[in-house]
């Protein structure tokens, strides 16, 4: 099993179909696409000595080379390490020691700092000499290799410490793309993904079931999220599909009611990275009702835990709909999910507890991480980490990480309920909700909250909101309006910043 038989199937049975466009210019159809990457995959291998199983890093900014190098790398049995472009000097180096990359291709704006760091044996940037000398070697035959062999080693934000390296190994990604048609939505070759996402995380992973398919891999110009190119794209390109987290999603819909529609083009939103909050997934359905899907996963088990597909997306009119929005759905099925308590037995319906999953998606382990694999992995389940309950339907409501729960005079407090709350203010854009250390109670709640553009909104106006909503001990002991949240390249907000925040105020 080797994921890039896909693109070799591909460059058969879709020969002649587009498969990569920059912007609105098609660059090649799928046979051409096949012969570049196998061609890639042979000055690799021939150019620097690269055998299975040996690391090349991928540091670059969204790129239409992004689709040929990951299966370059399958193609000669070598692991790819894609890499965050936005991270600092230190990150890289430490994500390219760990992961003893041999080889590390760059986009030209990184060359410079990744070109002053230590470990790879040759950094390559795309478009130079190096680039073309390598693109230009003869076709390599395609390796074989084994269903657990690991094709994608995939790093974790380190927010709590340094990031691990997810081993994502050939049939972990297969079960993905497998999960992506059974629960999320169907393609057609004549559909299209417009990679606006990072395609070292999760807009990556889904050019393989898009390659499957025969449809168009679209690379917006810019590299990466503008609102306005992305829309215009969706509108030239057919049955357009964009993964997007919430934020993206939010910032979509602002752009689609200031130009009175939706693109013409738009599919599907698959949005993940955490459940939408209700008061924004209503603005969504309103625009792009029919066209949304929701997935909860890890970098542990990526794109692939609980689904909201697109044909089962709730709807306004269904009866429990504000508990199905606010929801991650329903288990993948080719995965077995449980919520545990402290012993990781199973909770009936109702109970809180870790989200545990188990299943062919699931990673192989820690690359050079024996200690954090054995735990993670304890008793053959992935440990997510994650809080949540099931309902009596098999629907898995989120409630928070398990460092982020307040425990406040013995009870728990979960962020993402109080927030909620909040954000049904009219003059509200964002919130985050944190515990802050309390010698009489153990924890009290703070929220951080943003106010709409040009706005303002009063303490007392969310207490009351909060007291009319939940229950007196959940609301916030205090606010901090701020004008925007920290957040992560991938949208999510820093709660670790926000801790530092209050941590830095004087007593």
């Amino acid at each position: 099993m080797n994921l890039a038989n896909l693109l070799d199937r591909a460059g058969r049975g879709f020969a002649s179909r587009p498969a990569l466009a920059s912007g609105t210019r098609t660059l090649c159809d799928y046979r051409a696409l096949a012969r570049r990457a196998g061609a890639l995959a042979g000055g690799l291998r021939d150019r620097f000595g690269l055998g299975p199983g040996d690391r090349v890093a991928l540091v670059m900014r969204n790129s239409p080379e992004y689709v040929e190098l990951l299966f370059a790398c399958w193609h000669a049995g070598l692991i790819a390490v894609p890499v965050n472009a936005k991270l600092a000097a230190a990150e890289f180096q430490f994500i390219l020691t760990d992961s003893g990359a041999r080889v590390c291709v760059v986009s030209a704006d990184l060359a410079a700092t990744i070109g002053g760091l230590a470990g790879p044996e040759a950094v390559v940037e795309i478009g130079s000499g190096d680039w073309c000398q390598v693109a230009a070697a003869e076709p390599a035959t395609l390796v074989e290799t084994a269903p657990d062999d690991v094709a994608w080693l995939f790093y974790t934000s380190g927010t709590t410490g340094r990031p691990k390296g997810a081993m994502i190994t050939h049939r972990n990604l297969m079960a993905m793309c497998w999960g992506y048609f059974a629960d999320v939505d169907s393609i057609a070759p004549v559909d299209s993904i417009v990679h606006a996402a990072p395609m070292s995380h999760g807009s990556g992973l889904y050019i393989l079931p898009h390659v499957i398919a025969g449809a168009l891999q679209v690379v917006p110009e810019s590299g990466g999220f503008e609102p306005d190119e992305l829309h215009r794209l969706c509108d030239a390109h057919h049955g357009a599909t964009v993964f997007a987290a919430p934020t993206m999603v939010r910032r979509m819909v602002a752009h689609a009611e200031a130009r009175g529609a939706a693109p013409a083009g738009l599919k599907a939103v698959v949005y993940g990275g955490g459940p939408m909050y209700v008061e924004d997934g209503r603005k969504a359905i309103a625009l792009f009702g029919g066209r949304l899907a929701q997935i909860y996963g890890q970098g542990e088990s990526p794109m692939t835990i609980t689904s909201l597909a697109r044909h089962r997306f709730p709807e306004p009119a269904e009866p429990r709909f504000e508990a199905r929005l606010g929801s991650a759905g329903i288990a993948f099925g080719i995965v077995e999910l449980r919520v545990a308590g402290a012993d990781d037995g199973p909770l009936p319906p109702g109970e809180t507890g870790e989200v545990l999953v188990r299943g062919d998606p699931v990673m192989r382990g820690y690359w050079n991480n024996a200690a954090a694999t054995a735990e993670t992995l304890r008793g053959g389940w992935l440990h997510t980490g994650d809080v949540g309950v099931l309902d009596a339907d098999g629907y898995l409501a989120l409630k928070d990480r398990s460092k982020d729960v307040i425990i406040s005079g013995g009870a728990n407090i979960y962020p993402r309920e109080v927030e909620e709350a909040l954000l049904a203010h009219p003059r509200v854009q964002e919130v985050s909700v944190i515990g802050q250390p309390d010698p009489e109670w153990g924890e009290r709640v703070i929220a951080f909250v943003v106010a709409a553009p040009g706005a303002e909104v009063s303490a007392d106006e969310l207490d009351r909101l909060c007291l009319d909503r939940i229950a007196r001990f959940k609301r916030p002991r205090a606010y901090r309006f701020v004008d925007a949240l920290p957040k992560n390249n991938y949208g999510k907000v820093l709660k670790t910043a926000l801790r530092e925040m209050i941590a830095a105020e004087p007593a």
